[in-house]
């Protein structure tokens, strides 16, 4: 617990509270066994553990968090007013939250699983959802293949990690969600509201709850999200849907055609916004979208192809907002579509099923398979009497 204070009246002061460590004393009063790493759970029994950290997000948290302020706020501002003035005037201190953080760690087996799996995830991925920051921090290890038991350090050191850091994160106004590694096998998914003015909720300490609740909701949607876009998959049934008319309310509106260069960049436009947490717009759809057209594309083209896309299911509208997210199964679909045509068709139908020309002295393993591809696509099309004749 960290408490800053003005010396000057009216003595406004800022307290800062680490979730993490209240978990852990909790911990120790029952006598549950766990390793912590900074600030960090990298080992634990149970599920007694999570009960303890839940009761953060209960609804009578407020009187939890005003005791323990109480405690030691008043204990601070005798340096500059005595407890017999604050008890004469009536001095007291009316909280409200003002950033926050909500964290998931996935804890792995081993720590090469660690980085298989979050090295993977970046570079599914960093192209899809048009990731320009990434970065990482080179440590002095690397990750073990089995989980070992390292005694306490008791040393001075450098602030240097020991194994690399690698940190995923997507700003959005004034919060952030991020994804990054953190020791030997811990994998934390973590949101930050920088002010809480952003979650659109009361900013007094009885909604702290709801607060920490929109955050964890943050979270899921984020990982939902990344999923859906990690895992492209599209059903034979969608693909006879897309071009058929559709309606939303009792409005009809017109099919969708995946081959129109506007539908692909608007799908394209959605997929990069789809980790927002609180879902986006239309005017900033077609922000995002505009540049890959180049031409006009206005906010209103922007909803005329948005309500196309609802009729279909693939996106959906926030409730009491202008905002839209997209569902994960549509999300998925738009996903599993862009990349079919860009990712294989598209380099292995060429030319009218000619070949292409001869591998460069070093190609790359994924220039290797496209040419095995591609020429065992050329024997198909003979087979099927698709080649030309010319």
């Amino acid at each position: 617990m960290t408490i800053k204070m003005c010396s000057h009246p009216p003595f406004p002061a800022q307290v800062m509270l680490n979730g993490h460590e209240y978990v852990a004393c909790q911990a120790k009063r029952k006598g549950l066994g766990f390793t912590k790493e900074e600030n960090c759970f990298t080992f634990f029994h149970g599920t007694d553990l999570l009960k303890d950290a839940e009761t953060l997000r209960s609804p009578d948290a407020e009187g939890r968090l005003q005791e323990v302020c109480d405690r030691w706020i008043y204990k601070c501002v005798c340096f500059g007013l005595d407890f017999k003035s604050q008890h004469l005037s009536g001095f007291h201190y009316r909280y409200s939250h003002f950033q926050l953080e909500f964290s998931r760690n996935l804890i792995f087996k081993r720590g090469s699983d660690l980085d298989r799996v979050f090295q993977g995830v970046i570079d599914r991925n960093r192209s899809k959802v048009d990731l320009k920051r990434l970065k990482t921090i080179f440590g002095s290890k690397h990750r073990p293949q089995q989980t070992k038991k390292r005694t306490p350090r008791f040393e001075v050191v450098l602030e240097r990690p020991e194994y690399d850091l690698t940190v995923f994160k997507f700003h959005f106004g004034r919060s952030t969600v991020k994804m990054y590694s953190k020791g030997e096998r811990v994998l934390r998914i973590e949101a930050i509201a920088h002010n809480t003015k952003a979650l659109k909720c009361p900013r007094g300490l009885g909604a702290f709850p709801q607060a920490i609740n929109i955050l964890a909701g943050f979270v899921e949607g984020f990982l939902e999200n990344i999923q859906g876009i990690d895992i492209g998959w599209c059903d034979t049934s969608t693909l006879d849907r897309l071009p058929l008319p559709s309606k939303v309310g009792k409005t009809r509106v017109a099919g969708i055609d995946p081959n129109r260069g506007r539908i692909r960049a608007v799908m394209k436009g959605v997929i990069d916004l789809a980790v927002r947490p609180v879902g986006f717009r239309a005017s900033e759809l077609a922000e995002q979208i505009s540049p890959i057209l180049g031409e006009a594309y206005d906010g209103r083209k922007a909803s005329y192809d948005l309500r196309k896309l609802r009729g279909k299911r693939l996106i959906r509208k926030v409730r009491k907002t202008h905002c839209y997210r997209p569902t994960k199964k549509g999300l998925a679909a738009m996903v599993a579509l862009s990349t079919i045509r860009e990712k294989v068709l598209t380099p292995l139908i060429t030319k009218g099923g000619k070949l292409l020309g001869r591998l460069r002295n070093n190609p790359t393993p994924l220039e290797k398979c496209y040419k095995s591809l591609q020429v065992e696509m050329a024997h198909l099309f003979r087979q099927l009497r698709l080649t030309p004749t010319i």
